[in-house]
């Protein structure tokens, strides 16, 4: 029965998006558009289809600096907020410079990455894990500072120490906020590894896309487009499961005297 109360609730967003691809396809088709201005959705599919076997391995090798950047962001970027939690000097003195990089470019820095990783994987890499980790450092930083003070003051109280309540309390009850700043990092990974394949790189979606776009090849670059959102979805899938593994359903969370 949860299961398909949960199908129900995504029953508009699935037919909304079908009457989008209905009305695109049929205003490409009727309107007799250009292929080269615009693809038609059967258009697309058709050309993910034809060019799977090169599609593919591209799709992998930007799966695989997305995924390996995003676990190395999630790594750093909690323990760089726990960091700052825990130093106020450290939080008073970094943390608006931490703030003000998520406005960074990234077309400014990757030639940087070119230069001191070359066309290498690992480049990529760390670009990914760069420019995913401040929402997940901030996020962490956020969520830390929101846990209620009685959450320390019973854990104390119990005997626990500064740093068991650290990472069995105030972490487990800033975790939800945590996932917030995941998920924000995850809706760009494998766009990010793209834009830096595209900037420079030996193979990837990003290189896949720039011959699309050099061959004028419109249903290509749409193709691309569908894989890396199909990607994106995945990840934060994952992600969403993750946090249900972790932290059980948000209902959980619910205070059950709220509404009382």
């Amino acid at each position: 029965m949860h299961m398909l109360a949960r199908f129900k609730r995504h029953i508009p967003t699935l037919i909304a998006v079908l009457t989008l691809l209905a009305a695109w396809e049929a205003w490409v088709r009727l309107a007799h558009v250009p292929s080269t201005m615009i693809s038609s959705p059967s258009e697309i599919a058709e050309a993910i289809v034809q060019t799977w076997p090169t599609l593919a391995p591209a799709a992998a090798v930007t799966g695989f600096e997305g995924v390996a950047g995003f676990l190395l962001a999630v790594l750093l970027g909690i323990m760089i907020g726990m960091a700052f939690y825990c130093s106020h000097t450290l939080n008073a003195a970094l943390y608006p410079l931490l703030a003000a990089a998520q406005t960074m470019p990234l077309i400014s820095i990757a030639p940087l990455f070119l230069i001191w990783f070359g066309f290498e994987i690992s480049g990529k890499i760390a670009i990914v894990a760069v420019f995913g980790l401040f929402p997940i450092a901030v996020q962490t930083i956020r969520g830390l500072q929101a846990v209620p003070r009685y959450y320390t003051d019973v854990a104390l109280t119990c005997g626990a120490s500064r740093t068991w309540t650290l990472w069995h309390v105030k972490l487990r009850v800033a975790a939800r906020q945590i996932f917030g700043g995941i998920r924000v990092s995850g809706a760009y990974i494998f766009a990010t590894a793209s834009t830096a394949e595209y900037l420079g790189a030996r193979k990837g979606m990003g290189i896949w896309l720039q011959a699309a776009y050099n061959s004028f090849r419109t249903p290509l670059v749409f193709a691309a487009t569908v894989v890396i959102v199909l990607m994106t979805a995945v990840l934060l899938f994952a992600v969403n499961v993750g946090e249900r593994l972790m932290l059980g359903p948000l209902e959980d969370d619910e205070d059950p005297d709220a509404d009382q």
